[in-house]
């Protein structure tokens, strides 16, 4: 069984370096990526559509209508749910990212450098409540839990940067 992330992008075509993430996400090997375009008026989605033509572990969802970061995640999850086999389904938004010193390549470079702790997720670590989404958790969150040292982590839970 599979692990699953969403990340939710919503006008970040400057941000995106799509050689970068391709070159990053080809390293992944049991994570299934949805990368979700929450209506974006740039170019986001075609960029996020690249990705994906290169990639054979990602999904691309496009939400029409602007959502709350949560219900583009459902809507993610709704996608991933169906279509694949996940063990778990972990999320993170990039509207909630501090990228202005590491960028959503660091991002990206996190969840590439840390897919076996997010292969072995346990519930336990994140101590959170069944929800409809029993499976689906909060990348960052779990990630600062059981990774002391990593500087694009720590720097999402800094205040005032």
């Amino acid at each position: 069984m599979k692990t699953g992330i969403i990340i939710i992008f919503h006008n970040n075509e400057k941000e995106m370096d799509t050689d970068y993430f391709i070159e990053q996400i080809q390293q992944t090997r049991n994570l299934e990526l949805c990368l979700v375009n929450n209506d974006s008026k740039d170019n986001t989605y075609d960029l996020l559509r690249d990705v994906k033509d290169e990639c054979d572990n990602v999904s691309v969802v496009n939400v029409k209508k602007f959502k709350s970061d949560m219900a583009a995640v459902k809507a993610g999850a709704r996608y991933m749910f169906s279509e694949f086999d996940l063990k778990h389904l972990g999320y993170v938004s990039t509207n909630m990212l501090n990228i202005k010193y590491h960028g959503l390549n660091g991002l990206i470079e996190v969840i590439t450098e840390n897919q076996d702790a997010i292969l072995n997720y346990k519930i336990k670590t994140l101590k959170k409540k069944q929800t409809l989404f029993q499976s689906l958790f909060s990348l960052l969150d779990y990630l600062k839990k059981i990774r002391e040292n990593n500087t694009f982590i720590n720097v999402q839970y800094q205040r005032n940067l």
